[in-house]
């Protein structure tokens, strides 16, 4: 598990460089974060970084989403955590070029990023996901996105417990 009470007291700015990776970055969703403590553990932690991203002015919910690469962008692009769960080293070219275009036709129609919490699912089991999230109205992409991006940080530190023994 992750050390809770340690995130609650650290200063401001130490906490959001420690739970940065975790959200891949979105600094005005981490100020309101760390404004929010103490959480005394991590399922209150994971809980109000919800509510508090489905509470942000749209813009700064964009900011949030927007903070996580492309699904499927270039190796270079993302970060180490997105590297790995977006499987690069499983997947095929074809997957790789069908989500660049649905990424693109994505971003022409909401004005941000398409981010999910991948699971481990290939690029190739990602393309109908995408494909179905154009039906989708604004609002409800940008809600299922924030949830996403959360369920994604939840992920991550755990797998940073497990991984490397952050907690």
């Amino acid at each position: 598990m992750v050390d809770v009470a340690r995130l609650d007291s650290l200063a401001p700015a130490e906490f959001g460089a420690a739970v940065a990776p975790w959200f891949e970055g979105a600094p005005r969703f981490l100020a309101r974060l760390a404004a929010a403590r103490p959480f005394g553990d991590e399922p209150t932690l994971f809980g109000r970084a919800a509510a508090i991203a489905l509470a942000m002015p749209e813009t700064e919910q964009i900011e949030l989403i927007d903070a996580h690469p492309r699904l499927g962008a270039q190796p270079a692009m993302v970060s180490a955590a997105s590297h790995r769960e977006q499987g690069y080293d499983r997947d095929t070219t074809d997957a790789i070029a069908e989500l660049a275009h649905l990424n693109d036709e994505y971003e022409a129609r909401f004005g941000f990023r398409y981010s999910v919490f991948v699971n481990g699912r290939s690029r190739r089991a990602l393309v109908p996901v995408l494909e179905a999230a154009l039906s989708a109205d604004r609002g409800s992409e940008i809600r299922r996105a924030v949830a996403d991006v959360v369920a994604i940080a939840r992920d991550r530190a755990a797998r940073a417990d497990t991984e490397v023994g952050v907690g």
